[in-house]
C-alpha cells in the first residue's frame, strides 16, 4: 500500500470503531479497565506469533493490538480526555525529542550512545528528584524481562561490567553461594542472585534470556508431545513407563527434530 492507501485504511478503522461503539452492545459497555486484561492477552498472543515465525499471524495480532489502541482512544475522546490524534501527536513529539542525533545537533554513532541519550532525556522529562533510572520498568513485567530491562537501564548510565567474562565470574560466585546456603530462605535468596547474574551474563553476550528460554519451552513441548505420541503408538502411557524408557523416547524425539 502507498501512503494514501494506508491513511485511508486507518480512517476506515476509526469509522468502524465509531460504529461499534455506537451500535454493538458489547463494545458500548467496555471501559479502559474492562479491556486492560484483554490487551495484555493480545500482547502475549503477538509474542507467540513472533516466536512461531508465522508472518500472517503476526499481522493479525498487530491488528488486534491496533484495535485496542483505537478503542482506548475512543473511550478517552468520549470522556473528553484526548483522542487518537493527540496520542499520535504526543508520540511524535516524544520520538523527535528523544532522537536529538536525528532532529538536533547531538552526535550518536552507535546504539549504546543512542540508548544512553534516551535514558538521560527520559530522566529530564520526568524530573530527576522524583524518578530514578529504574522507575520506568513496569512492575507487571515477568521476572526475567524485568531483570533484563533493569540491567539494561543501569548499563545506560554506566553501571555495568566491562565485558561478559567478568560477569561470568559473578555467575560462578553466585552459584557457589547458592550451594553453600543452608536454610530454604537463604537458598531462595541466593538462587535469585544466581539467576539475576546469569541474565546479566546473557545480556552482555547479546542473548535475550527471555527469548532463549521461550525457544527452549517450545522445543521441550514439541519433544514431549512427540514422546506422548510414541508411547501411544506403543499402546502405553508415559506415566506407566520408567524414566529410562522415557529418556529413550526423548532421544528419539530429539533425533526426529534434527532430521527435519
Amino acid at each position: 500500500m502507498n501512503r494514501e492507501e494506508i491513511l485511508e485504511q486507518f480512517s476506515q478503522l476509526l469509522d468502524v470503531m465509531n460504529d461499534l461503539r455506537a451500535q454493538c452492545p458489547w463494545d458500548k459497555e467496555q471501559t479502559w479497565e474492562s479491556i486492560r486484561t484483554l490487551s495484555i492477552e493480545e500482547v502475549h498472543e503477538l509474542s507467540d506469533a513472533i516466536m512461531s515465525g508465522d508472518v500472517d499471524e503476526v499481522k493479525k495480532e498487530l491488528g488486534d493490538l491496533m484495535l485496542h489502541i483505537v478503542f482506548y482512544s475512543k473511550i478517552a475522546s468520549e470522556k473528553e480526555y484526548f483522542d487518537v490524534g493527540e496520542v499520535c501527536k504526543t508520540l511524535i513529539e516524544k520520538l523527535i525529542r528523544r532522537h536529538p542525533h536525528i532532529y538536533g545537533d547531538v552526535k550518536a554513532d552507535n546504539t549504546e550512545t543512542v540508548l544512553q541519550n534516551w535514558e538521560q532525556i527520559k530522566l529530564q522529562e520526568k524530573g530527576k528528584k522524583k524518578n530514578g533510572v529504574l522507575d520506568g520498568v513496569p512492575k507487571g513485567l515477568n521476572s526475567i524481562v524485568k531483570a533484563y530491562r533493569m540491567q539494561e537501564k543501569a548499563s545506560q548510565v554506566g553501571f555495568d561490567w566491562d565485558d561478559a567474562e567478568l560477569a561470568y565470574e559473578k555467575v560462578e560466585e553466585e552459584w557457589q553461594e547458592f550451594k553453600e546456603a543452608k536454610t530454604p530462605e537463604h537458598q531462595e535468596e541466593e538462587f535469585g542472585d544466581y539467576l539475576f547474574s546469569l541474565i546479566n551474563y546473557a545480556r552482555l553476550r547479546g542473548i535475550n534470556p527471555d527469548t532463549a528460554l521461550e525457544r527452549c519451552n517450545i522445543k521441550f513441548k514439541s519433544r514431549f508431545q512427540s514422546m506422548e505420541a510414541q508411547a501411544e503408538d506403543m499402546g502405553k502411557s508415559l506415566k506407566d513407563m520408567t524414566l529410562a524408557e522415557m529418556e529413550e523416547l526423548y532421544a528419539v524425539s530429539k533425533q526426529q527434530e534434527r532430521n527435519k
